[in-house]
C-alpha cells in the first residue's frame, strides 16, 4: 500500500476546515454543504478502501504466517528530545485502527447529510461544517497515530473541536457554559495523561505504540520496580493515562461536561456520543491493552470505575425528561461497559496473547455502539426538528405522523436492548459472557446494567411514540424529516440489524489471530430474559397513560429526585470550587496576599522611601558637600580598621 491514500484520508479533513473556514463566508449554504458532504465522502470511500485493502488483501506487509501485523505506512521524525526519545508523525494501520477508520468516517458522513436538513435555517452554516471537518480531522489523526505523543496532540485538537462545536450557538449563555465546562473538566483529565505518557515514556526511552506493546514485560522491566507511594511507577503511569480516557469517555467523576455538551446541535451530539470523542477512551485502553494487562492493579482500577459508572448513567437515564440528555447518560453507560469488558479480560490471556474474549467483545461492542447509538441520537433530532423541543412531555403518539423515525427509533432501541438479531445483542453477550468468565459478580452486576438500559430506552420509546398525544398536533402537524435527514436514520438502521453478523473476531483482533465470536447459551439466554423482562415493565408503565409512573415517583420519591438531579454531582462541584475553593481557600490565600504580602512589599518601599528622602542631600550636586562627606567617610574607614587591627 502507498502513502497516498493514508495522507489523503487525513489531508482532506483538514483541507476542508481550513476552505470552509477561511473561505466560507464568501460562499452559499448550498456550496458550503456540498462541498462539506463531498469532502467527507471521498474520505470515508478512501477509508473504505484502507480498510478493506489491509483486511481482505492479503499482502505480505500486513500478513505473516498467517497472523495480521500492525503496519506503519509511513513515520517521520517531527521532534528529538534524545538520540532514543524522538516523537514522530505518522499512520499506524492495524485492526483496531482500520476499524475505526471505517466507523468514524461513516457516521462523520452520515452526520454531515443529516446536517444539510437539520441546519438548514440556522446561522453560521458554513462556520458548522468547517468545524466538523476539524473534528473528523481530529479523530482520524488520533486513532491512526503511531505513538502516544501523537495522539495526545490529536486528543487535544479532539477536545478544542469539541469546545468550538459544543458552544457553536454561541448567544446562548447556557451553550457557552456547557462548552467551557467540557474543555475544563477533560483539560483537568489530560494533565493526569500527559503526566503518565511523560512518567512512562522517562522510563521506556520510547512513545512508539508498536515498540510499547510489543513486549510489554520489557515495559514493566524497564520501570526497575520503581515505586511511589506504595505503587508501581508503571501503575502510576497507566492509571494516569487512563485519567485522560475517563474525562473523554465521561467516567465518574469526571462525566460532568457530558449531559450539557447536549446544547451543541444534535447532529454534534450524534459526532461526539457515538464515533468520536467518547469513545476515545476506549480506543485508549484498547491501543495501550498489552500494557495494561501486564499490570493488574490498572486493570482492576479500569473495571471498578467502570461498574460504578456504568450502573450510575443506567439509574440517572431512568428519571430524565430531556430526549438527548436520556441519551446522553446512556452514552455514559454503554462507554462504562466497554472498559469494563477491557478491565476483566486479563484473565482471559494466556502469556502475551491478547486477543481475548473482554478484549474483543468491547470492540465489537464499540463497532455496534456507533451505529446504533448514531441512529438514535439522529432520530432524536428529527424528533427536535418536528416539535420543536427537547422534552418528551411535549411529545407522545407520534409514531403515526413520523413512520420512518419511529421505526428506526424502535430498530435502535431494540439493538441497544440487546434483543437478537439486532446488532446489540450479539455484542452486549461477548462482554457479559468475558464478564461472568472472570467473576459472576461482574457478570450478574452488568446484567443488572443491561437490564436498566431496556428499561429506560422503551420507557422513552413509548413516551414519545405511544403514551397521550399532544394537544398541540392540531395546530402544527408534526412530520418525518427530509430525505437528507431520513437517509441517514434508514441506513444506520439497516446496519443496526445486520451489524452483529459480521465476522468480527476473524478480522479485527490484537495480534492478528482469529477470534470466533461464539454465543454462550446461559449468557445468552439469561440476558435475553432481563432484557424482554424490562421492555415488558416499560410497556406497562409507559405504553398508554396510566397512574403507575407517578405512583412509582412517590414511592421513592427521594431517590427519584436524587436520579433525576444527576445524585447532585453538579452541586457538588459548585460546592466545592465555590464555597470551599473560592470562598475559603482563595479568600484566605486572597487576604495573606493583600495583608502579608502586599504590606510587607509596601513597608519595604515606604522605608525605603523614607531613607531616600532623608539622604537626598548626598545626591545634591554640591562638590564641596561631596568633599565634606568623602572626608568623614575616609576617616570613619580608617578608624574602623584601625579597631580592626587592634
Amino acid at each position: 500500500m502507498g502513502i497516498t491514500l493514508p495522507i489523503l484520508i487525513l489531508a482532506l479533513p483538514l483541507f476542508m476546515f481550513l476552505l470552509l473556514g477561511i473561505g466560507g463566508v464568501k460562499m452559499s449554504r448550498k456550496v458550503a454543504g456540498v462541498l462539506g458532504i463531498l469532502g467527507m465522502g471521498t474520505t470515508m470511500t478512501l477509508a473504505y478502501i484502507v480498510a478493506f485493502t489491509y483486511f481482505f488483501s492479503g499482502d505480505a506487509a500486513f500478513i505473516v504466517d498467517g497472523v495480521r501485523q500492525q503496519f506503519q505506512v509511513f513515520d517521520v521524525t517531527w521532534l528529538a528530545f534524545t538520540e532514543k526519545l524522538v516523537v514522530n508523525i505518522g499512520f499506524l494501520l492495524d485492526p483496531i485502527s482500520a476499524m475505526m477508520l471505517v466507523v468514524i468516517t461513516t457516521i462523520s458522513f452520515m452526520v454531515h447529510l443529516y446536517s444539510w436538513g437539520y441546519m438548514e435555517h440556522e446561522g453560521g452554516f458554513q462556520r458548522y461544517y468547517a468545524f466538523l471537518s476539524l473534528f473528523s480531522f481530529s479523530m482520524l489523526g488520533l486513532v491512526v497515530a503511531t505513538n502516544i505523543f501523537q495522539m495526545y496532540i490529536f486528543w487535544e485538537l479532539v477536545g478544542v473541536s469539541s469546545f468550538l462545536l459544543i458552544g457553536f450557538f454561541y448567544r446562548l449563555p447556557s451553550a457557552v457554559a456547557a462548552s467551557k465546562k467540557a474543555f475544563i473538566v477533560t483539560r483537568f483529565a489530560d494533565l493526569g495523561f500527559l503526566l503518565g505518557i511523560l512518567t512512562l515514556s522517562y522510563f521506556t526511552d520510547t512513545f512508539n505504540f508498536v515498540d510499547m506493546t510489543s513486549n510489554p514485560m520489557q515495559v514493566l522491566t524497564q520501570t526497575g520496580g520503581a515505586t511511589f507511594l506504595g505503587a508501581s511507577v508503571l501503575t502510576w503511569a497507566m492509571v494516569l493515562i487512563f485519567t485522560g480516557g475517563m474525562g473523554k469517555s465521561a467516567m465518574l467523576p469526571l462525566h460532568i461536561w457530558l449531559p450539557d455538551a447536549m446544547e451543541g446541535p444534535t447532529p454534534v451530539s450524534a459526532l461526539i456520543h457515538a464515533a468520536t470523542m467518547v469513545v476515545a477512551g476506549v480506543y485508549l485502553v484498547a491501543r495501550m491493552f498489552p500494557v495494561y494487562c501486564v499490570v493488574e492493579a490498572s486493570m482492576t482500577f479500569i473495571t471498578v470505575v467502570g461498574a460504578i459508572t456504568a450502573f450510575y448513567a443506567a439509574v440517572v437515564a431512568c428519571t430524565q425528561v430531556d430526549i438527548k440528555r436520556v441519551l446522553a447518560f446512556s452514552t455514559i453507560s454503554q462507554i462504562a461497559f466497554m472498559m469494563v469488558s477491557l478491565g476483566v479480560a486479563r484473565d482471559h490471556m494466556a502469556g502475551v496473547h491478547y486477543s481475548g474474549l473482554g478484549y474483543m467483545a468491547g470492540m465489537f461492542h464499540l463497532f455496534t455502539h456507533a451505529m446504533f447509538k448514531a441512529l438514535l441520537f439522529l432520530g432524536a433530532g428529527a424528533l427536535i426538528h418536528a416539535v420543536h423541543s427537547n422534552d418528551y412531555t411535549k411529545m407522545g403518539g407520534l409514531r403515526k405522523y413520523m413512520p420512518i423515525t419511529h421505526w428506526t427509533f424502535l430498530i435502535g432501541c431494540l439493538a441497544i436492548a440487546g434483543i437478537p438479531p439486532f446488532s446489540g445483542f450479539f455484542s452486549k453477550d461477548e462482554m457479559l459472557a468475558a464478564m461472568f468468565g472472570n467473576s459472576w459478580l461482574w457478570g450478574a452486576w452488568m446484567t443488572m446494567v443491561a437490564g436498566l438500559t431496556a428499561f429506560y430506552m422503551f420507557r422513552l420509546y413509548y413516551l414519545i411514540f405511544w403514551w397521550e398525544e399532544n394537544p398541540e398536533y392540531k395546530h402544527h402537524r408534526p412530520h418525518d424529516a427530509p430525505w437528507q435527514m431520513s437517509l441517514p436514520l434508514l441506513i444506520l438502521a439497516a446496519v443496526s440489524v445486520v451489524a452483529g453478523f459480521i465476522p468480527f473476531g476473524t478480522l479485527v483482533t490484537w495480534d492478528g489471530a482469529p477470534y470466533h465470536i461464539h454465543l454462550e447459551t446461559p449468557v445468552a439466554v439469561t440476558s435475553i430474559i432481563v432484557a424482554v423482562a424490562a421492555i415488558a415493565l416499560a410497556t406497562v408503565m409507559y405504553r398508554k397513560k396510566n397512574p403507575l409512573p407517578t405512583k412509582f415517583k412517590n414511592a421513592m420519591p427521594g431517590l427519584w429526585q436524587a436520579a433525576h438531579r444527576r445524585f447532585y454531582w453538579d452541586e457538588i462541584y459548585l460546592f466545592i470550587t465555590r464555597k470551599i475553593i473560592f470562598g475559603i481557600i482563595c479568600t484566605a490565600i486572597a487576604w495573606f496576599d493583600r495583608h502579608v504580602i502586599d504590606a510587607t512589599m509596601d513597608a519595604f518601599a515606604k522605608v525605603t522611601q523614607k531613607v531616600s528622602y532623608s539622604i537626598r542631600g548626598l545626591q545634591s550636586g554640591n562638590v564641596q558637600a561631596y568633599v565634606l562627606w568623602y572626608f568623614f567617610g575616609a576617616v570613619a574607614l580608617a578608624a574602623i580598621t584601625w579597631i580592626c587591627l587592634l
